[in-house]
């Protein structure tokens, strides 16, 4: 296995040392992606091993994850992973993933999971996130229990068969959806969160209403979809809306 982790970091400085460190001791290659930091987050990571990629401008987790992807693609890595700089996901919980993959080895995502024991959790986030994660999972056929998880681990060979547009948070979202419609099978392992002090960057109210927006757009678009392809003719559908 060929392996690496992106993390989108912006203004990490403080925690993206230990999350690359430890990445590195679970032998996967770290990627950082940084998304116009005014802090010395690209010299922390060069300094504990990684290697980092410059968005000149904040960009959105969206962006950075797709400059992340293709980058990955383009050095032969078959699976990657995904994972918050803050600190929050421990690369400690790595080989449950690995694990998990290595009992299921048709699994094409493996999402970590919180909301078992969502202990720390802040209550808006709870919400949203079961909110979210049954929508998500009512529309892709699968059961996904904490679809706003950004610590994943994605075989390549999926990656290489969708087109990601989001730019921010809602990627999250987009990727579940577009890889249940190729019939990708995604699985789920538990881990565990480490919530601190400091202020998420994630909006509850304007993440989710890019959320509503994203969820309806794909509603009406494969609607339409459907019922061209219902009548005989080819689908001449445009493309899913691009969510900004």
């Amino acid at each position: 296995m060929k392996a690496c982790a992106i993390i989108p970091a912006l203004d990490a400085a403080e925690s993206i040392g230990k999350v690359v460190k430890e990445i590195k001791e679970s032998g996967i290659d770290p990627i950082v992606i940084d998304d116009g930091s005014s802090d010395p987050t690209s010299k922390v990571s060069r300094e504990n091993g990684a290697i980092v990629l410059k968005n000149e401008t904040n960009s959105g987790k969206g962006e950075s994850l797709r400059k992340g992807f293709a980058y990955a693609l383009s050095k032969g890595y078959n699976h990657i992973f995904t994972l918050d700089a803050d600190g929050q996901h421990s690369p400690k919980d790595i080989p449950n993933f690995l694990s998990l993959l290595g009992a299921k080895p048709q699994a094409d995502m493996i999402i970590g999971n919180r909301m078992d024991s969502p202990s720390g959790m802040p209550l808006a986030r709870k919400l949203t996130n079961k909110f979210m994660s049954w929508a998500l999972s009512a529309i892709s056929g699968q059961n996904v229990p904490d679809t706003q998880n950004g610590f994943r681990l994605i075989k390549s060979s999926l990656l290489e068969n969708i087109e990601l547009k989001s730019r921010r948070f809602e990627i999250e979202s987009e990727l579940i959806v577009k890889a249940a419609a190729k019939n990708a099978l995604i699985l789920s392992v538990p881990i565990t969160s480490i919530y601190q002090n400091r202020q998420s960057r994630i909006n509850p109210i304007a993440d989710t209403f890019r959320f509503v927006k994203f969820i309806i757009s794909y509603i009406i678009f494969k609607g339409k979809k459907s019922r061209v392809n219902s009548r005989g003719r080819p689908c001449a559908c445009p493309r899913a809306p691009e969510i900004t």
